[in-house]
């Protein structure tokens, strides 16, 4: 009698943090020149791909417009978050938007003081 083993599926649930963030652009001339400016920062990894490009972050990772907009030849202030939302399609983990900057944490807690959030237990 022949025995078959069933191998583990790569597709299985798993409900451990992954301590990532991150956000994809759409391929385009500013995408691309974020993506640039990213992919200088720590502990960020840039994926281009055909139609959009993959910015993944291990705990937190900033887009400070200013530099964005340097890298565009522009005047600072040039880029801000309208510009980036406008160019991002998609993120995951927790987004704070600042007047200079864009923060992306993995972890809900870490951005707690950002948005007032008390993580003490009530009484």
């Amino acid at each position: 009698m022949t025995r078959f083993r069933i191998s583990e599926s790569p597709f299985k649930s798993d409900n451990t943090a992954s301590n990532m963030c991150g956000f994809t652009l759409m391929n385009n001339q500013i995408g691309v020149v974020v993506a640039e400016v990213m992919k200088t920062k720590p502990n960020v990894r840039v994926t281009p791909l055909p139609s959009m490009i993959r910015v993944d972050a291990t705990n937190r990772m900033d887009v400070v417009y200013d530099e964005v907009s340097e890298a565009l030849g522009e005047e600072p202030g040039f880029f801000d978050n309208a510009q980036f939302e406008e160019s991002m399609s998609t993120h995951y983990g927790r987004m704070i938007h600042e007047d200079d900057r864009t923060i992306m944490f993995a972890n809900p807690e870490d951005a707690a003081e950002f948005i007032g959030f008390d993580l003490k237990p009530g009484r």
